[in-house]
């Protein structure tokens, strides 16, 4: 790969140092331009400010979140995720492996991994883009309602806090936190979770990569919000009572990833996202002590 110029986005707060002397050390040791895609505007400012669409490499230095927001801010730029801290399902690195991760980029000695994203109509311009979830929730008293259909099929009418609409790679995050499935990967869809459903039979529902989901939503007295990958649409608050469309979007970015990575599930386990059940645990520590 042709490394002239790497973006860069951080996270806000974490300790990038060690990562950020590398990255800057490796891009003037080979005369490429670093640039820093957002954030300056918030006081940490690392390198001269750049714009999406001008680098070869986008590099995000901090976690998942970091990643997310990298992601959304390269547009057809590979996303290469460093962890500063534990790896987690977006990383392919971490801090201390930089120069060398960097350095099979520029070898080609990587994997291209489409990330898919759902395509969040809402009426009011550009659709959003969510890679891992869309949430609707309630912002105060009393409740949202909400109808939900699949392929023009109505599936449920309720009220409650609200929604979560997310792709197989947000099926572990937030809808995972409220009952929804985990899906594996390579099996695609969309999972839609109800949040604290008053009354009524509305388990979580997992439809295809080809499905259109239509999310008729009122949000009450008390007002909702809209979220995308955990980032308030202030353009759309407070939410008014609406519907939203959402599809797949089979390829919406790329991430670097490495031969040899983590699958998820293994991660989810490392992480303890999944944990084994507690009697399955006590005689693992029964085995031990024979």
């Amino acid at each position: 790969m042709q490394a002239d110029t790497i973006g860069v986005v951080i996270h806000p707060r974490r300790e990038i140092t060690t990562a950020m002397e590398t990255l800057s050390a490796w891009c003037a040791e080979r005369g490429a331009r670093l640039v820093q895609l957002f954030g300056a505007e918030k006081g940490r400012r690392v390198a001269e400010p750049g714009a999406a669409g001008e680098s070869d490499l986008v590099v995000a230095l901090g976690g998942d979140g970091t990643t997310l927001a990298a992601v959304h801010a390269a547009g057809a730029e590979p996303v290469l995720g460093v962890a500063c801290g534990s790896l987690g399902a977006l990383t392919a690195t971490n801090g201390d492996d930089l120069a060398g991760a960097l350095d099979r980029v520029v070898a080609d000695d990587w994997t291209p991994r489409p990330l898919p994203a759902l395509a969040v109509d809402t009426g009011a311009g550009t659709p959003l883009a969510a890679v891992n979830d869309m949430v609707i929730v309630r912002e105060g008293a009393g409740q949202v309602t909400a109808e939900v259909s699949v392929d023009g099929q109505l599936y449920i009418r309720f009220a409650g806090d609200g929604l979560v609409v997310a792709t197989q790679l947000g099926s572990s995050a937030y809808t995972l936190a409220a009952g929804g499935p985990v899906l594996a990967p390579g099996s695609g869809g969309i999972v839609f979770t109800p949040l604290a459903p008053h009354g009524g039979c509305c388990p979580p529902l997992v439809a295809g990569p080809e499905a259109r989901l239509q999310v008729e939503v009122d949000p009450g007295y008390g007002g909702a919000r809209l979220e995308v990958d955990g980032r308030t649409q202030e353009h759309l608050e407070p939410l008014t009572a609406r519907v939203l469309a959402v599809t797949l979007q089979p390829a919406y970015a790329t991430l670097v990833s490495f031969a040899g990575e983590e699958p998820m599930l293994a991660g989810l386990r490392r992480r303890r996202i999944l944990m084994d059940s507690p009697r399955m645990l006590a005689r693992d520590d029964r085995a031990a002590r024979v």
